[in-house]
């Protein structure tokens, strides 16, 4: 009789479960419609491509390649058009500088339903945060990007990239094309690696080389996960092998940039070790978020700290990667560019070793050459938001509050309206007569508005100094057997890797 009783509550308790369950499964799959009715409203005077019932827009994405599909759907659909990823989660996709103007002149947060993918890993950090602790943030961080921080860096940039170009010599030696991607993207990890905490290469030990393959995979698990709507619900992926993948690469990260500031704040209890940092020729970027203080001199947090570490690193390496990259290959396209700024580079450094701070302002040719290889191949190609109060539209159209919006930075790049031949290579549109009287909001690789990158001065300098002692040392040319095809993941890559020919301009040739 007590079994059967106990079987009989056993058997209420799960039947009670499930139908709990149901009304939880049932109240989430209406909310969920509801906002996408709310979204889908909200864009009904804005046509677009047919959608798929499920998929939304993202099965053809990934069949056909989303960059070069938006830039069709852009020249069917002016202005805008609805981007569905997925059944529920839908974007205003805008690509004309007027739109663009409209949201990102003002200080909109960044769409949660994306950058929430983020946090696991970055934590609060400036790329995510809004409202008054954004501006809070912003303003303590902005000193670490002053000219007198930065100057230091130019040595930096010059000894990371100098490793990697010895490197390439003997790879030049094999006298055939290989993936510069990944040489580029351990450079750039290298220099921030530098800049942030102090150290490189020259100081690399296990937990160093863990954190550098975490980040590469946090960033490539990010993208997987934007691109696959099956991954958006938290629940199921943290159940999935790429979800405990990502998580095991965060702790990684975490576990890194904990003991580095863990030792550091130790070290600055030492007063002969902080009279030390005060007066050392360079502080690297840990020191300036330790130092930082605000009116009320409220300090950073440590939650605080290690989330703008992260966020640093996460902006700062893969983006200069995707630039350097694509900068060299479009020199290897188009060879009579490469000579000039080949030439102007030498003209500028004449008997020096190396570049100094002056020189960076005096690459006008190679800084417009870099300029519209961010047109044509933007590092990062889309970047989102969620508007906070209405938005109205040059056309007459407008969006209500609570609106996500999409930036395809890619598609603006190559609107025609404004980019006359936008395929063609021609660093004189960024000439000062032809950019004068251009859209301000028509070139954004840094994005626009309050909301724009606060590194972008940080990465415009590290780009000069790279590209230019890559062109000192080497002369290169495309593998026509192995074209790149474009690919995004949070970054612009590409799926089979960037091959280059590299011809060695003789030893010591940019030194």
């Amino acid at each position: 009789m007590v079994l059967n009783f106990l079987s009989l509550s056993l058997s209420r308790l799960i039947l009670w479960a499930s139908g709990v369950t149901l009304v939880i499964g049932a109240l989430k799959v209406l909310c969920l419609l509801l906002r996408r009715h709310k979204l889908a409203r909200a864009m009904d005077n804005f046509p677009g491509p047919p959608t798929h019932w499920l998929f939304g827009h993202a099965l053809e994405i990934q069949q056909t390649g989303s960059l070069d599909k938006v830039v069709s759907w852009a020249q069917q659909f002016p202005y805008a058009s609805p981007l569905w990823m997925g059944p529920f989660l839908g974007f205003l996709n805008i690509y004309e500088p007027d739109y663009a103007k409209a949201v990102y002149s003002r200080g909109d947060p960044k769409a949660a339903d994306v950058y929430d993918f983020f946090l696991q890993w970055i934590g609060k950090g400036l790329l995510v945060l809004e409202g008054t602790k954004w501006f809070q943030h912003r303003k303590l961080l902005t000193p670490g990007f002053h000219y007198d921080v930065l100057k230091p860096y130019i040595a930096v940039f010059t000894s990371s990239a100098n490793n990697m170009l010895d490197k390439w010599e003997k790879k030049a030696q094999e006298n055939k094309s290989f993936d510069i991607f990944c040489d580029v993207g351990h450079m750039a990890l290298d220099s921030l690696m530098k800049c942030t905490f102090g150290k490189g290469d020259s100081g690399l030990c296990y937990r160093d080389s863990s954190y550098y393959q975490a980040v590469h995979d946090l960033t490539v698990l990010i993208q997987q996960r934007i691109d696959s709507f099956q991954y958006h619900n938290d629940f199921i992926y943290w159940l999935t092998p790429h979800g405990r993948r990502f998580l095991r690469a965060c702790q990684e990260a975490h576990d890194h940039t904990d003991h580095v500031i863990r030792k550091r704040k130790a070290a600055l209890q030492d007063k002969k070790e902080q009279e030390n940092i005060q007066h050392q020729r360079r502080l690297d970027f840990l020191d300036i978020l330790l130092g930082a203080r605000d009116e009320s001199d409220i300090k950073l947090s440590d939650a605080d700290l290690r989330a703008e570490v992260d966020t640093f690193m996460f902006e700062g390496h893969d983006t200069s990667t995707s630039a350097i990259s694509w900068f060299l290959y479009c020199m290897a396209l188009y060879p009579e560019h490469q000579r000039r700024c080949r030439e102007e580079a030498h003209e500028i450094l004449g008997d020096q070793v190396s570049f100094q701070w002056d020189d960076l302002g005096k690459m006008t040719y190679l800084t417009m050459c870099i300029k519209e290889s961010f047109r044509l191949y933007p590092p990062v190609p889309q970047v989102y938001r969620q508007l906070s109060k209405p938005v109205n539209f040059v056309d007459g159209r407008s969006l209500p509050a609570g609106s996500l919006v999409s930036l395809h930075i890619y598609a603006l790049h190559r609107n025609s309206a404004v980019w006359p031949d936008p395929e063609v290579f021609d660093p004189l549109r960024f000439s000062p007569d032809n950019a004068s009287g251009r859209h301000p909001f028509a070139f954004m690789p840094f994005s626009a508005g309050p909301r724009n990158c606060i590194g972008q001065q940080f990465a415009m300098n590290e780009i000069k100094v790279v590209t230019a002692l890559c062109l000192l040392r080497f002369e290169f040319s495309i593998d026509p057997l192995k074209l790149p095809i474009k690919m995004p993941q949070v970054i612009l890559r590409s799926k089979n890797g960037i091959h280059l020919h590299l011809k060695s301009l003789g030893p010591g040739s940019g030194k």
